[in-house]
């Protein structure tokens, strides 16, 4: 690897192919996935990270982990359905043969437990989605927030190579997503889509799994 390099871009890519080389050896060639910049797609996961600021309003904030949410076409019900396949895939390969050793039966469960798992997760982000909306827009004094593990990952890629945040054009937002949400912030009738737990839990824990069947209606 030469000693300089003209922009931390360049150093931080001809690392990373470094190390992959070091991995799987001189022989194998390399397979660079591009991924796309935070401002090329502001919809992306990571053009939705740029865009969740500290100072990002309220609605912003709702709208994005709705928008990562969303049926059928967000991040995380898609990750969900993929997760899904992968059982699937698994599944039409089990046999019971031998009872003492069935390693692809042990995959199936993990599959199928990060299934529930993440099914879980669409409904917390519901709930949360709303109370999101409701927070104040105003940061509360710093001696608050030091009772509270932060939990952002600070060394995404696009966040080394310097991207910064990506504003949303009005072109680019969805009327009828701003539409609903909207509407659920201002309806007397808003109420959590599910009882919150009676006691509360310590603010460096995440939230206990709610028990549920392994499958669930559509």
């Amino acid at each position: 690897m030469p000693e300089f390099y003209p922009n931390i871009g360049d150093a931080v890519g001809a690392a990373m192919q470094h190390n992959i080389r070091l991995a799987h050896g001189p022989d194998k060639p390399l397979q660079v996935r591009h991924l796309p910049s935070a401002s090329a797609d502001p919809h992306s996961v990571t053009g939705m990270i740029a865009r969740l600021t500290e100072d990002a309003t309220p609605d912003e904030v709702a709208g994005i982990i709705e928008e990562v949410n969303g049926a059928l076409v967000g991040a995380l019900p898609q990750l969900t359905e993929l997760v899904a396949a992968a059982a699937d895939w698994t599944r039409v390969r089990l046999a019971f043969d031998d009872p003492h050793h069935n390693p692809v039966f042990e995959t199936w469960t993990r599959l199928a437990a990060a299934h529930v798992m993440l099914l879980d997760v669409q409904e917390q982000l519901e709930v949360a989605e709303d109370g999101v909306a409701a927070c104040p827009a105003e940061r509360t004094d710093p001696r608050h927030h030091e009772r509270v593990n932060v939990l952002q990952n600070r060394e995404l890629l696009d966040d080394v190579l310097g991207t910064g945040t990506v504003p949303v054009p009005a072109s680019a937002r969805n009327p009828e997503a701003d539409r609903q949400r909207a509407a659920r912030t201002s309806s007397p009738q808003v109420g959590p889509r599910r009882p919150s737990s009676p006691t509360s839990t310590p603010a460096t824990a995440p939230p206990p799994s709610a028990t549920r069947p392994a499958t669930r209606p559509r």
